[in-house]
């Protein structure tokens, strides 16, 4: 289906019900209201004013909208703000965060959340059994705007007793942290300090504690909304918007309270923003977006989902909060929506359906001018919604190829890089490119998951590796899958030390090799491996190792480059750089097709997706692509055809017999 974000009290009630008619007759049937309208609702302590939004619950259900209301806790009023003015969260520099805009508040504060809870259940007792309200959306876009972390006072003390429930004695916490070190040991948990305002850099595992402890009071402040609303709103499905690169909280954790997950899709905005391009490269994607960030993001979702999972918010015109805001080619917003629901999405919600032609995003697109009139994305959403009308969509079926994502790996790598430029998430998204390239499909698992159903499981960037997880990765390689280790896999424990066997730690034995020593490199200056007769590039990392894994390849002056050991019916292969996508394709493929894969390799600006029997192709480049002959090996296109069009997208079926590519 199909949804828009709405906003009633931004417009003259008068245009309401023309609006919802408009809204049904191009196919809309979902509208999302409510998540800022705190002031609205409660202009004053105490004072509830319910019944603009009672009407406009009654306008929009009434034309066949069914609603997703927000709670409007990402936006407390200024009377708050004043009552509590220690609300506010501190940014990393100890400042304070003041009101004017949105997410101005800190996690942590024991009086924000009572109002939290307050608003909550005084929203959910009202409309919890209201038949328009299908779903609740729980406050919006956490860690937008870098407001995970806060530093404040208050902040300050509820770390204090997060380190006192998590390690019970000052003497546990001295010897997880090793604050022997620069005589940093403390004598009571209420010494601890915040880890951002010290001389040079603070203890890395502080640090690393301090994320964890940032993330868990996002978890906690979810629930405490989750729970009023599970009470008083049964039946409702409970979810929240996250956000495209945001790793300060595990997403996963706060999923497990609700019933599907979503995020906001932009992927213009994220090109230009979030991802380590080249400028000719941000030059080639700034009007598609690249080619794999909204996939990546439609995967990790669907994972956090636990198979459930919705675009919230979809990019229908230019942005207005990215460093740069092109317009969109024609076609990429019905490409995009496309892409989401091939991806397995259960909605794809634009946002917004009227451009405001007020204050901070006046300049952000809708579906529809500030003067009502269709803007370019209204025609191309009508057109997903005729042509979704004659194409049922079957089940999404788990991938062949598993990556795991740690939100904690994120963390450590953040408190020790060990080299400025040292990314997860970049180098996840770059094994992410090369599989997709592959024309494979992937799934996303978490630490706690099972990868037990893949055939190729990769570990890109995972330095915290469990016991448990070890156990799981080592049945699922003697049972015939294969495991792809990056580098500094099982580089650390969980308080961030160096493990007494060294990396890979608890895959020591699997791996069948430990790292002796590391370097990290300027990636400005590549390290050549030749593999195959071929001369590919590292950069950024190495590792010199020792062990009994077979050495496939190696650096220019002897360092083992690739290993490989046998593991039952299985193989472990190993990473000690940083490969390009070049490399990782090229070592990839062979890999990918010893354990009974299908490549369908395609071009740069050309992605494959699998949902159930239909195959979709997007082309996201300047020249046509061709897909497989109609009626050759039972293909059927179902949209489009075997020639491709720049900005254009093709489906087809297959029989069951066949590839997904209609190769017998």
């Amino acid at each position: 289906m199909l949804g828009v974000c709405y906003y009633p009290e931004h417009w003259n009630e008068s245009q309401w019900a023309d609006d919802a008619r408009r809204m049904v007759e191009l196919g809309i049937r979902i509208v999302r209201i409510g998540e800022f309208a705190w002031t609205r609702l409660e202009p004053n302590p105490g004072e509830y004013r319910f019944e603009w939004l009672d009407r406009a619950i009654e306008t929009l259900g009434g034309a066949g909208l069914k609603i997703v209301l927000g709670t409007p806790t990402t936006t407390p009023p200024k009377w708050l703000i004043d009552q509590m003015p220690d609300m506010i969260a501190y940014d990393r520099d100890g400042r304070p965060r003041g009101f004017g805009s949105r997410r101005h508040y800190d996690f942590s504060h024991e009086g924000y959340r009572r109002e939290v809870a307050r608003i909550t259940e005084v929203l959910a007792k009202r409309y919890g059994k209201n038949p328009h309200i299908m779903a609740w959306q729980l406050d919006n876009e956490y860690g937008c705007h870098d407001t995970i972390r806060s530093y404040s006072p208050v902040a300050r003390r509820a770390f204090q007793e997060w380190l006192r429930a998590r390690y019970r004695t000052i003497a546990a916490l001295n010897q997880a942290w090793g604050t022997v070190f620069w005589s940093m040991e403390l004598r009571d948990f209420n010494e601890a300090e915040l880890p951002n305002l010290t001389v040079t850099e603070a203890n890395p595992s502080a640090w690393l504690d301090f994320y964890r402890f940032a993330s868990d009071q996002v978890v906690s402040f979810n629930k405490l909304k989750a729970d009023i609303l599970r009470h008083h709103a049964p039946g409702q499905d409970l979810s929240h918007n996250y956000m495209g690169f945001i790793t300060e909280f595990d997403h996963f954790k706060v999923a497990a309270d609700l019933d599907f997950a979503t995020w906001d899709s932009y992927p213009l905005g994220f090109t230009d923003t979030l991802l380590r391009l080249p400028p000719e490269e941000r030059q080639r994607w700034q009007r598609t977006g690249h080619p794999d960030i909204a996939a990546f993001h439609h995967d990790l979702y669907r994972a956090v989902g636990r198979g459930r999972w919705w675009v919230m918010e979809q990019q229908p015109g230019p942005v207005n909060w990215a460093f740069h805001n092109p317009a969109p080619l024609p076609g990429m917003v019905r490409l995009w929506t496309w892409e989401a629901f091939a991806h397995g999405a259960e909605v794809v919600t634009y946002f917004r359906w009227r451009q405001v032609p007020f204050a901070q995003e006046q300049m952000h697109a809708g579906l529809l001018r500030p003067d009502s009139e269709p803007a370019p994305g209204y025609a191309e959403a009508g057109a997903v919604a005729v042509e979704a009308a004659d194409l049922p969509m079957p089940d999404t079926e788990p991938a062949p190829v598993a990556i795991l994502f740690d939100y904690a790996a994120d963390w450590l790598l953040t408190a020790h890089p060990q080299g400025r430029e040292y990314s997860f998430k970049h180098i996840v998204f770059d094994w992410y490119q090369a599989v997709r390239r592959l024309g494979l499909d992937v799934d996303f698992v978490s630490p706690d998951g099972d990868p037990s159903a893949y055939r190729l499981i990769l570990a890109p960037a995972s330095p915290l590796v469990s016991d448990a997880l070890a156990a799981r990765l080592a049945q699922a390689v003697a049972s015939g899958a294969t495991l792809v280790l990056g580098p500094r896999v099982g580089s650390k424990t969980e308080n961030l030390h160096i493990p007494s066997n060294l990396a890979p730690g608890a895959l020591a034995t699997l791996a069948g090799f430990r790292v002796e020593r590391v370097e990290s490199l300027d990636p400005a200056f590549a390290e050549p491996v030749t593999w195959h007769g071929e001369t590919y590039q590292t950069r950024g990392w190495r590792e010199a190792t020792e062990g009994g894994a077979k050495v496939l390849a190696t650096f220019n002056d002897g360092w083992p480059a690739l290993r490989e050991q046998r593991h039952g019916a299985g193989r472990v292969y190993s990473w000690h750089g940083l490969p390009d996508g070049d490399f990782l394709r090229a070592v990839l493929a062979p890999w990918a097709e010893a354990v009974g894969l299908t490549l369908h390799p395609v071009p740069e600006t050309v992605r494959l997706r699998r949902r159930g029997s239909l195959t979709f192709a997007f082309n996201y480049g300047s020249d046509p692509w061709h897909g497989p002959v109609e009626g050759a090996s039972g293909v059927r296109y179902r949209i489009g055809g075997a020639r491709v069009l720049p900005q254009q997208i093709a489906a087809w079926e297959r029989s069951p017999s066949h590839d997904p590519m209609g190769v017998e």
